[in-house]
């Protein structure tokens, strides 16, 4: 039970994710009898540039909610990283068989409703060890609601890479009901421009050339980007001002054909009242401007699973200036990057409740994280050919 807690029992680090990469010291090695699942849209791209990045947002939402609900069940963090097209996740051995259950109901049920491959697999973490991989977290404040685990070592992208090339596609795909544990989901927003301030929403990779030096590339980026672009409260894409609620009943019966295996009329005209009554008689109110205020400061836009991963948002004069200091990087042979700019973000939600209990999902528009990575795997595939 004692590794089952672990990541319960990681101390907070109160500091800048930045400082953090200066302290080597706080990194902890993992358990090696825990495990990392990966989940990924075959053909994601495809179906992006098919007018379906929500829905390809929303599968990869559901990958870390189906894990989650069984986490908090009893009372279990677990680390979990958004990809825009899939998700990863590091659990105690005590979770695996139902979280993968979970998982392999989501598959089917992705397959069936939308005729969309989910490639779910897992990875032991001693694997990663015996390969001689490194695999150390830490968990970060980046504000006094949210907190997120930062990683260091390759063993998050050894684990994808295998079960990616191990992976077949199921003979047979059985639907089961009892496993889909989704409760929470929510996908009730419209794409949301930039603030104010800001006119262009940016998704960026990073990914360090040597292992060894991941920490002080990663820190290096990062304090460029503060200069450049100002703290990571000001970068945001998410603004209240900008949150427009959807209230077409396509958008929830999307949301539904998600979540559930089954649903009536009933509730679906259900859950759109609920949409509406939600749009005229709490947001505008003191609880749901609340609400509001901790949706964005609850909005994952920043990833460290061995790579740099974020949305941000700021005008095109900045992204010149943070392309050129990549490049040049790129160039020296420290870094190599992907990146994506769109005029909008997508937000897909976890809501357990509305009381700080409730985490919000960001891609840019256009699959902004699946199109920087499509360019990163371009950098790296004519890196190892060179």
């Amino acid at each position: 039970m004692e590794n089952t807690l672990f990541y319960n029992q990681l101390p907070v680090y109160d500091g800048s994710v930045s400082d953090l990469l200066g302290q080597p010291e706080v990194f902890t090695r993992i358990p090696s009898d825990w495990h990392i699942l990966i989940t990924d849209i075959k053909d994601s791209t495809k179906a992006i540039d098919s007018g379906l990045s929500q829905v390809v947002n929303l599968i990869a939402t559901g990958s870390i909610i189906a894990a989650l609900n069984i986490a908090s069940e009893v009372k279990v963090d677990i680390p979990f990283f958004f990809g825009g097209d899939g998700a990863t996740l590091i659990i105690p051995s005590t979770l695996l068989e139902e979280t993968m259950t979970a998982l392999e109901a989501h598959q089917a049920n992705v397959q069936d409703e939308f005729d969309i491959e989910l490639r779910v697999g897992s990875f032991p973490i001693s694997a990663i060890y015996q390969a001689a991989n490194e695999l150390k977290i830490a968990k970060v404040h980046v504000n006094a609601l949210f907190s997120i685990p930062v990683v260091l070592g390759n063993g998050l992208q050894l684990a994808e890479r295998h079960i990616k090339s191990k992976y077949r596609s199921p003979q047979t795909t059985t639907k089961n009901e009892m496993a889909l544990r989704l409760e929470g989901m929510e996908c009730r927003w419209n794409k949301i421009p930039p603030p104010t301030h800001s006119d262009e929403v940016i998704c960026l990779l990073i990914d360090a050339i040597h292992g060894s030096e991941q920490a002080m590339v990663f820190k290096g980026a990062l304090d460029k980007i503060d200069a450049i672009y100002g703290p990571h409260q000001n970068r945001n894409p998410i603004s209240i001002p900008k949150l427009k609620l959807n209230t077409s009943l396509q958008k929830i019966r999307t949301e539904l054909r998600t979540r559930k295996l089954r649903y009536g009329f009933m509730e679906l005209l259900k859950e759109w009242m609920y949409t509406l009554i939600g749009k005229v008689g709490y947001l505008p109110h003191k609880s749901g401007q609340e609400y509001l205020a901790e949706l964005v400061q609850l909005s994952d836009i920043f990833v460290l699973d061995g790579r740099i991963n974020m949305v941000i948002s700021g005008r095109s004069e900045n992204r010149k200036l943070l392309v050129d200091y990549l490049e040049e990087e790129e160039k020296n042979g420290r870094l190599i990057f992907g990146v994506h700019f769109s005029e909008e973000s997508i937000i897909s939600c976890y809501v357990r409740n509305r009381k700080a209990d409730h985490i919000h999902f960001v891609d840019g528009g256009a699959g902004g994280y699946t199109k920087a990575a499509t360019m990163l795997k371009g950098k790296i595939k004519a890196l190892k050919s060179s």
